[in-house]
């Protein structure tokens, strides 16, 4: 029997005993706590700068720098929380724990996604870039919002032991 599959969570937790240690374990739980707030305050800028260049006509250059780096910072966490879940679940995506909130996040990616390819192919205009990059946002305060309940209720586990393995509850 794997690792993996040593203990199952109890109804509602998220990660078996051992899955939590490994969580605990690995540097890629530190990259990913530094790099979601930072991902997170990035966001925050660029979205107001968004909104300014919007409703103004200004900042058009500061707004799309923002949001480059917005999106490099969004590749890099989804790369570093794929390598997260591999070592933590066995598999580098859709871990039955996170699958939503990593089947929502290709949404995220694809939008900012075609921010980039829309910009470099100059298919929109400065308008219609920002409002592309609006959209992008929005699916990213959902998928977010989606982690930051996952993490509370990740805490809220740590009170309730994980099962071993056929035992019924």
């Amino acid at each position: 029997m794997s690792a993996n599959t040593a203990t199952a969570p109890n109804p509602g937790q998220l990660y078996t005993e051992a899955q939590r240690a490994r969580r605990d374990a690995t540097v890629w739980t530190l990259i990913q706590g530094i790099l979601a707030p930072l991902q997170f305050a990035v966001f925050l800028v660029s979205a107001g700068l968004v909104l300014r260049y919007l409703a103004t006509g200004e900042g058009y250059g500061i707004a799309t720098m923002s949001i480059v780096a917005k999106t490099a910072i969004l590749y890099l966490i989804m790369v570093t929380g794929a390598i997260w879940e591999k070592v933590v679940f066995g598999r580098y995506l859709f871990a039955p724990a996170f699958f939503w909130e990593d089947a929502f996040s290709m949404i995220v990616i694809a939008l900012h996604s075609a921010y980039l390819v829309a910009l470099f192919a100059g298919a929109l205009s400065p308008t219609g870039l920002m409002i592309l990059a609006l959209a992008a946002y929005a699916t990213y305060a959902i998928n977010a919002g989606q982690f930051v309940l996952k993490l509370r209720r990740a805490r809220l586990d740590v009170a309730r032991p994980a099962r071993p393995a056929g035992v019924a509850v």
